[in-house]
């Protein structure tokens, strides 16, 4: 959809040149792994994690005494009033709350929606820092972050890791600890050989949240048209979540009607489903408005 923006001394024998190449590689492992650690706290009597399904892509997540809302969104406008689904309203019962942006499509910020997070209690919308100014220019305090690079923010920690989006758009994808559950959210991701990269420094995860309907855009975006998915299939969302180490794949970013000029897999989830049943991955079905109960789907 469209968006609103290292006998000698190592550096005598290798050179400075190589020596920061290598002293920037390993900083940058030390960093990931670092940043990873931080995502396998054990939980604590008390604590727990509870996610509620939004519209389309949004989350809510609620733990001790802090809300963290990923791609909230409220605005049926943006879809050309082609989604089905429910508008699920935008609550807060918590007074630290804070909004995570997988990427700048405006079914995925929405300023309505991220205006409703902070109407009675200030917050920070969190995003990749490449996107920052374009977030802050909608008057919202803001937090960009680096790839990798992990924000705690009350019971809550988060860390952009890599996606790839369907029109060559800046996107991110959320990988979330809280309540001694780690969970992940695909904004509206393509496949992409950086899946094995996240499950091995941040997996297994409790949950991941994954587009599957397999988009097809037959206009009002990039021209000439491709006819290919600009999101993930069924079939692709299983196998993310197998290679991210997922023991729930729960599916998003599905339930569009609008045949004329955005094509979605009208069999998305009951091919996800059958797929998700032949290869061994636990699903569950959330519908809009209800809570993740942690297990899967009968």
């Amino acid at each position: 959809m469209a968006y609103d923006e290292h006998d000698t001394h190592p550096t005598e024998k290798l050179g400075r040149r190589s020596f920061l190449q290598i002293g920037g590689a390993s900083l940058l492992a030390a960093t990931l792994a670092s940043a990873a650690r931080s995502f396998h706290a054990p939980r604590r009597d008390g604590d727990e994690l509870k996610i509620q399904r939004l519209s389309w892509a949004g989350l809510k997540l609620v733990a001790g005494q802090t809300t963290v809302f990923i791609d909230p969104w409220v605005s049926p406008e943006t879809l050309n009033g082609a989604w089905k689904g429910p508008i699920v309203p935008v609550e807060v019962e918590t007074q630290a709350r804070a909004v995570l942006i997988t990427h700048l499509h405006n079914d995925h910020f929405d300023p309505k929606a991220i205006s409703a997070v902070f109407e009675k209690s200030p917050g920070v919308v969190v995003c990749h820092a490449k996107v920052a100014d374009t977030v802050a220019s909608r008057g919202f305090r803001v937090r960009g972050l680096d790839l990798y690079e992990p924000l705690t923010f009350g019971d809550f920690t988060a860390a952009p890791v890599p996606a790839v989006d369907g029109f060559g758009e800046d996107q991110v994808s959320w990988v979330v600890t809280a309540g001694g559950r780690r969970v992940i959210h695909g904004g509206d991701t393509l496949w992409h050989g950086q899946w094995w990269k996240t499950g091995r420094q941040y997996g297994p995860f409790d949950a991941a949240f994954l587009p599957i309907n397999g988009v097809v855009i037959k206009e009002g975006a990039q021209e000439p048209a491709s006819d290919l998915p600009v999101v993930m299939t069924a079939e692709q969302a299983v196998a993310a979540g197998i290679v991210l180490g997922a023991k729930l794949l729960i599916p998003i970013h599905y339930g569009v009607r609008d045949p004329a000029s955005y094509v979605e897999d009208p069999k998305a989830e009951s091919s996800l489903l059958e797929i998700a049943r032949r290869r061994k991955l636990a699903v569950e079905l959330v519908r809009p408005g209800d809570w993740v109960k942690w297990q899967p789907s009968a």
